[in-house]
């Protein structure tokens, strides 16, 4: 035997009993339960609309005519002006925060929620004062996520720039201390130091092989990482010839004496063993 099923249609403001025969499947199927729950959500929906106007009626005492006019899912309200200054009030400045988040909202923000609700909040004039607290309500919801995202978002661009801020003094800072112990490296006490402790750890040189070294580059430069001869064109406290040989050190052979001084030991290691013999050789002819 085959079972039927009743349940209330509503058209134009009457209620009807309808019968219909729905499939015999364990459980109902998935349009069918769509339709259901689209039927339920439309009469709940009018229920809510008959009760917010009864009470707008009876708060302010206009005469409200509400229509239900389908559009698609939806029903959409035609109703007397309200004349509650409150839900008047709490709409303004809803709408004046809304607004002046929307103002201030970060870039990366997306508004198009909130700006959506102040499009409707601003046809306040035109609902109901309990559809206006509802709308301001929600409207105040979407506005404090939107307060809450940009504030998040300016707080991280504000540590990203603090943190470029400090990145770029920390590198000052290390150039700072760079060129200041460069520029004490390059006096001839700075150099001679640099020298002395250089050849101790690269060459085993101790303090008589030291002591020719002072003798020699004091004759070729006084230990002028500056130092130029105008008519061979040697160059710097060991007098390179020419001067940029010492490149194969480093790039900054012109500016560094501590690049000059390490190409020197290399050269004189190379050439004569020891600064001792490099020194006897620059004695007995004027060169080295």
């Amino acid at each position: 035997m085959t079972r039927v099923r009743a349940y209330p249609i509503e058209t134009q403001g009457m209620t009807q009993n309808h019968t219909d025969t729905p499939l015999l499947t364990p459980f109902p199927r998935a349009n069918h339960l769509s339709q259901l729950r689209r039927e339920r959500a439309t009469r709940r929906h009018r229920r809510l609309i008959g009760a917010a106007l009864g009470v707008a009626i009876a708060v302010s005492g206009t005469v409200a005519v509400a229509a239900a006019v389908p559009d698609g899912d939806r029903s959409r309200v035609v109703a007397a002006p309200t004349e509650d200054p409150g839900a008047q009030a709490v709409a303004e400045a809803t709408l004046a925060r809304a607004e002046k988040a929307l103002d201030k909202a970060h870039e990366k923000v997306d508004t198009k929620p909130l700006e959506r609700r102040v499009a409707e909040l601003a046809d306040y004039d035109r609902m109901p004062s309990v559809v206006v607290r509802g709308e301001a309500r929600e409207t105040e919801h979407v506005t404090q996520e939107v307060v809450a995202e940009t504030v998040a978002l300016e707080e991280a661009d504000a540590e990203a720039k603090a943190k470029a801020k400090r990145e770029a003094q920390r590198k000052a800072e290390a150039e700072r201390k760079a060129a200041e112990a460069l520029a004490a490296a390059n006096t001839p006490a700075g150099a001679q130091a640099t020298a002395q402790s250089m050849a101790a750890e690269r060459y085993g040189w101790g303090a008589d092989q030291f002591g020719c070294l002072l003798s020699l580059w004091n004759k070729e430069s006084g230990w002028n990482y500056q130092a130029s001869n105008p008519s061979s064109g040697a160059y710097g406290i060991p007098q390179s010839l020419p001067g940029s040989k010492m490149a194969t050190v480093g790039a900054d052979w012109a500016t560094n004496a501590t690049t000059q001084i390490a190409w020197g030991l290399d050269y004189i290691s190379r050439a004569y063993g020891t600064p001792c013999a490099a020194w006897g050789h620059s004695q007995a002819t004027n060169w080295y």
